[in-house]
């Protein structure tokens, strides 16, 4: 189960889009009892988050926030992930930047925002190849390429 929050005062059209999207994605990865957040923010936002989590004063496109671990929040038979954070101004930049649709951007930055719910990271060359490789996987079997 999951849920996707806009906190910006911005109508954001690519949400049906993403809702359909995860709901794929989630089959695929066998995680259809878990619990996540997908939450748009804006950039003044998830700069704030950056630097009050992170100690980095700069915004940043998307942020994950694991709760799996937190014994407060388990649930028998279900996985409570945690949340994501998108800054909806930067996907849309970086959607012209990377000269592909801004539903692709938001899609990507979902997917890369949830492997690090699963525990993908990209701190060393072979964890990054190994994460790349799954959000493509993801992204393609949905038809969304770049």
């Amino acid at each position: 189960m999951f849920e996707i929050i806009n906190n910006t005062k911005k109508e954001i059209k690519e949400l049906d889009h993403l809702n359909e999207y995860i709901k794929h994605i989630t089959k695929i990865l066998k995680i259809e009892t878990t619990i996540f957040n997908i939450i748009f923010i804006t950039n003044s936002e998830i700069k704030k988050i950056n630097n009050k989590y992170r100690n980095v004063d700069k915004k940043t496109d998307v942020i994950s926030f694991a709760l799996e671990d937190n014994n407060d929040l388990k649930e028998p038979g279900i996985r409570v992930l945690g949340d994501i954070y998108i800054s909806i101004e930067t996907a849309y930049e970086q959607a012209k930047l990377y000269n592909h649709s801004a539903t692709r951007e938001i899609c990507f930055l979902a997917t890369h925002g949830l492997l690090h719910l699963l525990g993908y990271d990209h701190l060393t060359e072979k964890d990054e190849e190994k994460m790349i490789k799954k959000q493509k996987e993801l992204l393609e079997s949905y038809d969304i390429f770049r």
